[in-house]
C-alpha cells in the first residue's frame, strides 16, 4: 500500500510543479494536467462495531510516511474530511501539492462489493455524476470525456510520472484508443517470483508486442492501465459491464477476469488497446507456490472464455474495430489450439525426455507419466484445495528433478543427431530469440537467468496448472488476499452441517459404523484422505455450546447497546464543520431520518424504565453520525455533508446497479450445480482432445519405420566397399512423425512471427521515446531554443528543485501558547501539552507555499544563485527570465484591479497564498 501511496505523491508533486509554471510564469505546458485520487475499499468496516477495519487504518498511519520518503523530509497532513455516504463514507485529505485524495470506504451489507462493483462505482460517479451531469454544453462535455482518462491501479502498485505521461502521449496520439498498458515488472523474493520475472518478461517482449502490431492487446490489466472516458461511457461498454452474472460461463468471465473482459467489450465496440513497453510500473506478485497457483486458478479459465467470446464472434468485431483483421484472428485461433493442446504436448514431451534421459522404451514411458497426472486428477476431485496444492507442489518438484535430467539427455542428443536435427534447431531457435528479445530490451536483460527456473518448471505450469484451473472451474471465489471473516455462532454451526454432509459423501462410509461423530485423543491423517483416531469419545455436546454460545453473543450485544453513553447523558453536542453540514443535518430529511431510527434504539425491559437516563443512547444514522466517524484512528477531521444532488446519484446508482445481493440458498445451490456440470463439461472436453492428440502422436512415433517425413537435413551416409572397385552408399535420414512435425511447425511459425512484430514494436518504442526527449543539437538555432524552450525544458526543472519542502515548513503558524517558556521549563504537564497543542495547531505542509518562500529568497540573494547555478548558465539564464516572467505577470494583474491595489503591488507580488486568485486564469 505504502508504494502506491508514494505513486500518488510523486503525481502530486508533477502536478505542482505544472500548475505553479503555469499559475505564476504561464509556461505553455503540453503535459498540463488536473489530477484527483480516489481509493475504494472494497470491504472497510468491521461485522462487531461497524468501525472501519485495520486495511483503513493502516492507509491513514502510512499517508504521511509515504510522504515523507518522496519529499524526504517530515511532514504534516491536515486530517481528513469525514463524509457519510450512502455506501458507507468517505476520506478527503489534500496533499501537499494541491490535488485531492478520495478514500472511499465501502459497507459490504449498503453496496455490492468485490472489484468490478467497484470498477462500476467510481466509471459512473467519475464520468456519469462528475461530467456529464454538469451544467455546460453537449459539446464541451464530449470534449471533456474524450480528454478524461482514468488509471487504474492496484494497491501495491510502484510507478512515475513519467509512466503515466508515456500512456497520455498514446491516448493524443490515436483518438480511437479506449485504454493504454505499461510494461509490468514483477517484484518479490523466491522461485516463483524469479519465475514470473522471466513470464511477464517474454509474456510482454513477444504476445503484448505481437498483439499491439497486427491488431489490439486483448487485455489491459487493472493493476496498471489508462482508460479513455469517452471509450467507457459507451452505452455498450459500462452499461454492459454491470451485467449481473447469470449463467455459469458469466461467473467464469464477467468476474474472475474484469479487465479482460472490460477489454473485450471496448475492442467489440470499435475501440483500440495498445502497449507502451517504455512506461513502467512494478507490483508485487505472488510469492508462495499456493498463491501463484490460486492467483492462475483465476486467470486461465477468463482468459480462455474471453478469447472464445471474442473469436466466436469474430466477424462482427472486424467489421466494428478496423484494427482487428483476419490475419489476426487466425493468430488467436492458432493460440487458442495451442493453449487447449498443451497438456497433451508437454505430456509427450515428458514421454521423449523419459526415453532420451533414462533409455526407457516408450511404452513404459507413457506408464510412468500416466500415473502422477492420474493421480493429481484424482486429487483434484475428491480433496480441498490445501491438499491439491500439497500434491502439486511435490508433483513440481519431482518434475523439476527430471526436466534437469532432460538437459543431460537433449545435449547428448545434439550430439547424437547433430546441429541440424529438428530437435536441436528448433532449441536454438528458441534460445536465440530469447537471448535477442533481451539484448534489445537492456533494462530487462537481468530476466534471462530466470529462464533457468521457467524451464524446470513447464511440467508444472502447462500441465498440473491447467488441471488445477480446470478441477476447480466451479470455485469462484478469489482465493487471494481476502479477509478471514469472524467466527460466528451461525458459521459454526454450518460447518458442523457441512462435515456432517462430508461424512455422508464419498469416503464417508469409513465413519458410518460409529455411530455418531467422534473425535480421539491420538490422530493422524493423511492429505485429508483418511484419519487414524485413537481413545474417541461421542462430541454431540458441541451443538448445546454453540446454542448457548449464540444465546450469549445475543444478550452482550444487547447490553452494549444499552451501556453505550449518549451525547445528551454527556451534556455535549455533535458540531460540524460547515455550514452547508449543518443545514443538511437541520433539514427536515435528515430529521426524518433520526426519528424513524429512534425506534432501533428502543428498550422494552424493565431496565428501561427504572433507570431512563442511563438507558438513553446517541442517536446513530449512517447518513447523519455513524459510528465509524468517532474513531480516533481516523483523527479529529472535519465532518461535512454530500450535497444533495449528489445524494440522489447515489441512491439511483445503488438502486439501479449496486444493491447488495440477496442470498438465496436455492439460487446458490443451482449455480453452484450449473457451474459443476459447466466443469465437467470443460474436463471432458479437454480430456478428449488431449487424449486423441497424445494417443495419435504416441501411436505414430512407435510406427515412425512405417508412417514418416524425411528430415532433408542433417542426414548421414555409411560407405560399404564391395570387392575392389565397387562401392555403396547408404544414406541415413531422421524420420519425423507428421502430425508432431505440423504441431512443432505451427509453433515455429507463431514464434517467428512474434520475433518480427517484436522487432518492429521496439523500433516503435524507441520512436517513443525519441519523439518525447528533447534534445538541443537537433532543434533550431540557439537564440528560438532559450526563448522557446527555456520555460518548457528547464523552467519546470527549476520549479522542481525550488518547490522541494524543508523541515520546519509550515510551523509556527498555529495558535500562540500563552505558556512562557519558563512554565515550560519547570511544568514537564505542560511542556507535554504545549508541544500537543503546537502538533494540533501545525499547518499542513503545501508545496506552493514552500515555492513562493523558496523562489522569493533566491531571487533577492544572488550569492544563493551563484551557489545554485554553479557552471549552469543556461538555468541562471532561464531563472532570470522566469523572474521577469513573474513580474510582467503580476504588474499586469495590478494594472486592471484599479487604483484601490496599486500601493499594494510590490508586497503582492511574492505574498500570493495557496487558494487565491491566481495571475492568469486557465481553464483545460
Amino acid at each position: 500500500m505504502k508504494e502506491m501511496l508514494k505513486s500518488v505523491f510523486r503525481m502530486d508533486e508533477d502536478q505542482a510543479a505544472r500548475r505553479i509554471g503555469r499559475k505564476y510564469f504561464a509556461v505553455m505546458d503540453p503535459d498540463y494536467y488536473e489530477l484527483e485520487t480516489h481509493i475504494f475499499f472494497d470491504d472497510a468496516f468491521t461485522k462487531k462495531s461497524n468501525a472501519v477495519n485495520v486495511y483503513v487504518k493502516d492507509l491513514v498511519e502510512s499517508l504521511e510516511d509515504a510522504g515523507n520518503q518522496v519529499h524526504e523530509t517530515e511532514i504534516h497532513l491536515a486530517p481528513p474530511k469525514k463524509f457519510p455516504t450512502p455506501y458507507g463514507g468517505r476520506l478527503e485529505w489534500t496533499l501537499p501539492g494541491g490535488t485531492k485524495l478520495f478514500v472511499h470506504l465501502k459497507d459490504k451489507t449498503l453496496i455490492r462489493h468485490k472489484k468490478r462493483w467497484s470498477q462500476v462505482m467510481y466509471m459512473y460517479y467519475l464520468l456519469g455524476h462528475r461530467l456529464l451531469e454538469r451544467e455546460i454544453p453537449v459539446s464541451r462535455k464530449e470534449r471533456l470525456a474524450e480528454n478524461t482518462f482514468i488509471l487504474a491501479l492496484d494497491g501495491d502498485i510502484d510507478f512515475k510520472p513519467g509512466a503515466v505521461h508515456l500512456l497520455v502521449d498514446l491516448m493524443r496520439k490515436n483518438k480511437n484508443l479506449g485504454a493504454a498498458c505499461g510494461r509490468i515488472h514483477p517484484i518479490g523474493s523466491g522461485l516463483m517470483v524469479w519465475y514470473q520475472k522471466f513470464e511477464y518478461a517474454i509474456g510482454h517482449w513477444f504476445q503484448k508486442a505481437t498483439e499491439h502490431v497486427i491488431g489490439c492487446v486483448l487485455c489491459s490489466p487493472g493493476c496498471f492501465s489508462l482508460f479513455r472516458g469517452k471509450a467507457l461511457l459507451d452505452k455498450n461498454v459500462m452499461a454492459k459491464y454491470t451485467t449481473t452474472a447469470t449463467e455459469p460461463r458469466h461467473y467464469v468471465q464477467y468476474d474472475q477476469g474484469e479487465d479482460r473482459w472490460l477489454c473485450t467489450l471496448l475492442l467489440q465496440q470499435g475501440y483500440r488497446v495498445e502497449y507502451s513497453a517504455a512506461s513502467d510500473a512494478l507490483t508485487h506478485c505472488p510469492e508462495q507456490f499456493g498463491e501463484f497457483f490460486t492467483q492462475r486458478r483465476r486467470w486461465v479459465p477468463s482468459t480462455m472464455a474471453n478469447i472464445f467470446d471474442l473469436l466466436q464472434d469474430y466477424k462482427r468485431t472486424i467489421r466494428t474495430n478496423p484494427d482487428i483483421s483476419y490475419p489476426y484472428v487466425g493468430y488467436q485461433m492458432m493460440l487458442m489450439v495451442g493453449s487447449i493442446l498443451g497438456p497433451g504436448t508437454i505430456f509427450l514431451m515428458l514421454i521423449g525426455a523419459f526415453n532420451a534421459a533414462f533409455r526407457i522404451p516408450n511404452f513404459d514411458c507413457f506408464l510412468w507419466n500416466i500415473v502422477p497426472v492420474a493421480l493429481f486428477i484424482f486429487v483434484c476431485f475428491f480433496t480441498e484445495s490445501d491438499t491439491q496444492l500439497m500434491v502439486a507442489q511435490i508433483l513440481s518438484a519431482g518434475y523439476a528433478l527430471i526436466m534437469v535430467a532432460v538437459v543431460v539427455a537433449l545435449l547428448m542428443q545434439i550430439q547424437d543427431d547433430g546441429i541440424l536435427a529438428p530437435s536441436s534447431l528448433f532449441l536454438f531457435l528458441v534460445a536465440g530469440s530469447f537471448v535477442i528479445a533481451g539484448i534489445l530490451h537492456p533494462l530487462e536483460f537481468d530476466c534471462l537467468p530466470h529462464g533457468l527456473v521457467y524451464y524446470i518448471t513447464i511440467p508444472s505450469m502447462y500441465l498440473l496448472l491447467i488441471i488445477y484451473s480446470l478441477m476447480n472451474l466451479h470455485v469462484v471465489s478469489w482465493g487471494t488476499r481476502e479477509v478471514v471473516e469472524e467466527e460466528t455462532p451461525d458459521k459454526v454451526v454450518a460447518v458442523e452441517i457441512k462435515e456432517e454432509q462430508k461424512n455422508n459423501g464419498l469416503l464417508g462410509f469409513l465413519n458410518s459404523k460409529s455411530g455418531g461423530k467422534k473425535e480421539g485423543s491420538f490422530e493422524l491423517s493423511f492429505a485429508g484422505l483418511f484419519k487414524l483416531m485413537c481413545c474417541t469419545k461421542p462430541v454431540e455436546e458441541k451443538y448445546e455450546l454453540v446454542q448457548i454460545a449464540s444465546s450469549l453473543t445475543d444478550i452482550s450485544k444487547r447490553l452494549d447497546s444499552m451501556e453505550r453513553p449518549s451525547g445528551s447523558m454527556l451534556g455535549e453536542q455533535r458540531r460540524f464543520s460547515s455550514a452547508a453540514g449543518l443545514r443538511m443535518a437541520e433539514s427536515p430529511f435528515f430529521q426524518t431520518i433520526e426519528e424513524e431510527t429512534v425506534e432501533e434504539f428502543e428498550d422494552k425491559d424493565s431496565l428501561h424504565s427504572e433507570h431512563p437516563k442511563i438507558q438513553q443512547v446517541e442517536k446513530r444514522n449512517y447518513l447523519v453520525n455513524p459510528e465509524w466517524i468517532d474513531d480516533p484512528d481516523l483523527k479529529d477531521g472535519q465532518v461535512d455533508f454530500l450535497t444533495g444532488q449528489e445524494l440522489t446519484f447515489w441512491r439511483e446508482m445503488m438502486d439501479k446497479y449496486l444493491l447488495p445481493l440477496m442470498k438465496d440458498a436455492k439460487k446458490e445451490m443451482k449455480d453452484t450445480e450449473e457451474l459443476i456440470e459447466l466443469r465437467n463439461k470443460s474436463i471432458f472436453f479437454f480430456f478428449m482432445v488431449n487424449a486423441v492428440f497424445v494417443v495419435a502422436i504416441f501411436l505414430l512415433q512407435n510406427q515412425k519405420e512405417t508412417i514418416y517425413i524425411t528430415w532433408p537435413l542433417g542426414s548421414t551416409y555409411n560407405m560399404t566397399y564391395s570387392g575392389g572397385t565397387l562401392i555403396y552408399l547408404q544414406e541415413n535420414s531422421l524420420h519425423l512423425e507428421p502430425i508432431g512435425v505440423m504441431f512443432v511447425g505451427v509453433f515455429a511459425i507463431i514464434l517467428s512471427i512474434q520475433f518480427i512484430c517484436m522487432l518492429i514494436h521496439r523500433f516503435g518504442t524507441f520512436s517513443h521515446i525519441l519523439a518525447s526527449t528533447l534534445i538541443d543539437f537537433c532543434s533550431r538555432d540557439v537564440e528560438v531554443v532559450a526563448k522557446d524552450m527555456a520555460f518548457e525544458k528547464e523552467g519546470l526543472a527549476i520549479i522542481r528543485t525550488l518547490q522541494k519542502l524543508k523541515k520546519g515548513q509550515g510551523e509556527g503558524k498555529g495558535r500562540k501558547s500563552r505558556t512562557t517558556v519558563g512554565d515550560v521549563a519547570r511544568r514537564k504537564t505542560i511542556q507535554a501539552l504545549e508541544e500537543r497543542n503546537q502538533e494540533l495547531h501545525q499547518r499542513p505542509a503545501n508545496i506552493e507555499t514552500a515555492f513562493n518562500l523558496a523562489f522569493k529568497e533566491l531571487a533577492q540573494s544572488p550569492d544563493k544563485q551563484d551557489k545554485l547555478f554553479r557552471g549552469e548558465r543556461e538555468a541562471r539564464v532561464t531563472f532570470q527570465q522566469l523572474a521577469r516572467r513573474r513580474s510582467t505577470l503580476v504588474d499586469r494583474r495590478t494594472s486592471t484591479m484599479g487604483e484601490r491595489m496599486r500601493g499594494s503591488v510590490g508586497e503582492e507580488k511574492w505574498s500570493q497564498e495557496p487558494g487565491g486568485t491566481s495571475p492568469i486564469n486557465i481553464k483545460t
